[in-house]
C-alpha cells in the first residue's frame, strides 16, 4: 500500500505515518486500540503474515487464509480500554465489508456486512497481542 494513501484504519493519517510503520514491524503497537487499528488495515491490505504475528500464541492459529474477495471499508470504534502503561485492554468496534461476486461475475461485490466485536487484548514484554473477541448481536 502506497504510504501517501489514506490508512485504511481511517484514523485521519497516512498510511506511512499510521498502520504502516506497524506492519512494517518499524515500532510496535502503543495501545490496545493501535493494535486493533493496525490488525483491521492488515485485514484490509491482505497481510495475514502480520495478523498472526500480532495475534497471542495461547489462542494464534497455526495458519490464516484471508478471503480476498471481501474488501474491508469502514471502521468505527466505539469503546476502547488498555494504554501505555495497562497489561491488558478491550477494544469494541464495528467493521463494515462487501464481499462475494455479484451479478456480472467475479469483482462485482454485492454482499454488505458488519462485524460488531468486542476485542481483547494482553500486552506481554512491551508488545500488545490480540487474545480473542466476542461477536456482538
Amino acid at each position: 500500500m502506497d504510504d501517501a494513501a489514506r490508512c485504511p484504519c481511517l484514523s485521519g493519517l497516512p498510511y506511512g505515518e499510521c498502520c504502516g510503520p506497524l506492519h512494517a514491524g518499524a515500532r510496535p503497537a502503543a495501545t490496545a486500540e493501535a493494535l486493533m487499528r493496525s490488525r483491521y488495515s492488515a485485514f484490509a491490505v491482505g497481510d495475514a503474515p502480520y495478523l498472526l504475528q500480532t495475534w497471542h500464541p495461547t489462542t494464534r492459529p497455526a495458519s490464516l487464509e484471508l478471503d480476498h474477495d471481501q474488501q474491508w471499508r469502514r471502521l468505527d470504534v466505539l469503546a476502547t480500554r488498555g494504554g501505555p502503561f495497562d497489561d491488558d485492554g478491550e477494544v469494541e468496534f464495528v467493521a463494515t465489508f462487501r464481499s462475494g461476486a455479484g451479478p456480472g461475475g467475479p469483482g462485482r461485490l454485492h454482499e454488505r456486512g458488519q462485524l460488531h466485536e468486542v476485542s481483547r487484548f494482553v500486552r506481554e514484554g512491551g508488545r500488545w497481542f490480540y487474545v480473542d473477541g466476542d461477536i456482538a448481536g
